[in-house]
């Protein structure tokens, strides 16, 4: 099955970086999205092949009709940019720091993948993969996840926007099914990132999670859809 074109949002570095590099070793044209100009051009520069930046800030509207016209035609959408900058549980929570989570985490994967639609509906067979976590899991969370030491109800803003991220994944695929479009959500693991102090002091090869994304972007028609998948291949509770 031919992919031929894929746009990854915060593709500049950390996974989406990865999941762009390996993209572009299938022989794909990969829009990178990247608030940051300049970075996104390094990488560009640095990626080679057919990579293609794409200026794109997932929480500002204008940025994303903008970005959304200059891509006329596209096989697979990687919602990859996300932000986690507390690890406040959430009766030390304020609803501004929701809301700012929550601006890039759910609304800019909704407005996004909405803005996107007309071009994977020129698609033969349209992919949609959203980046989550094990964190967002409310089965994990409520009994015993087997990839973090969740720590009670830390990181609150962070792990409910996931878990917003997977029911939207869910709403996503069943709402899109019969137009052949394949959604699904990955959970990457904790790895080498700028997501925060413990990612970047504690995590594994990015690399490593942009295997599976890749492996989901370029799922058969007999693919699942509407699923959680960890970064090994296995399936995650929601």
């Amino acid at each position: 099955m031919r992919h031929s074109t894929a746009l990854v949002t915060g593709a500049n570095k950390g996974i989406g970086k990865e999941i762009a590099r390996q993209l572009l070793s299938t022989g794909m044209t990969v829009h990178l999205g990247s608030r940051d100009e300049e970075r996104g051009r390094r990488t560009v520069e640095e990626l080679g092949g057919d990579a293609r930046l794409v200026r794109l800030d997932v929480t500002d509207s204008a940025s994303i009709a903008e970005a959304a016209g200059a891509v006329g035609a596209l096989d697979v959408l990687v919602n990859n940019a996300g932000i986690s900058d507390s690890f406040a549980e959430a009766p030390e929570s304020g609803a501004e720091e929701f809301r700012r989570v929550y601006e890039t985490n759910v609304f800019g994967v909704l407005e996004v993948t909405n803005a996107f639609l007309p071009a994977l509906r020129r698609s033969e067979h349209p992919r949609v993969v959203n980046v989550s976590s094990g964190t967002g899991s409310l089965t994990w969370s409520t009994d015993t996840n087997p990839q973090f030491a969740t720590g009670g109800g830390g990181a609150a803003a962070y792990r409910s926007s996931k878990a917003a991220l997977n029911a939207l994944t869910v709403l996503h695929a069943q709402s899109l099914a019969g137009e052949g479009f394949k959604v699904n959500a990955l959970a990457p693991g904790l790895r080498a990132t700028e997501l925060n102090a413990k990612a970047a002091r504690d995590g594994g090869d990015p690399g490593e999670a942009a295997e599976q994304a890749v492996r989901l972007a370029l799922l058969d028609d007999d693919g699942p859809s509407g699923q959680f998948f960890s970064w090994d291949g296995t399936s995650v509770p929601w």
